[in-house]
């Protein structure tokens, strides 16, 4: 990786979506734990901790430049493609705002991967 300024701004919106995408996540999953009927929540809530995971550590590899970043990053977009649908699958409001997190987040990393 370079630290080119086209790099370095293309590694800025790449982070704040990963970012983005770890808070939805972290926020989902703590949600999903308060509702009614919690049992039908579980692979939500699986995959919102497993998304949240695996975006914090792009997130960091990403911003100091790790050459083990652009690999990791196509494990990213599967898992944040994964809880996108899972999330649009429920109407609650922080599942669709998670399900809208991970989209862009994976189109982030889409385009950053190349």
């Amino acid at each position: 990786m370079t630290n080119s300024p086209a790099s370095a701004t293309q590694n800025q919106t790449l982070l704040d979506a990963l970012n983005r995408c770890v808070a939805a996540c972290e926020h989902c999953a703590t949600a999903c734990l308060g509702e009614e009927h919690v049992q039908h929540m579980t692979d939500c809530i699986r995959l919102d901790r497993d998304c949240a995971d695996i975006c914090a550590l792009v997130a960091r590899l990403v911003a100091r430049g790790s050459e083990h970043a652009k690999h990791l990053i196509k494990e990213c977009i599967e898992v944040c493609t994964k809880c996108a649908n899972e999330c649009a699958k429920h109407n609650h409001p922080h599942c669709q705002q998670c399900a809208a997190a991970c989209r862009a987040c994976a189109e982030a990393c889409q385009q950053y991967a190349g």
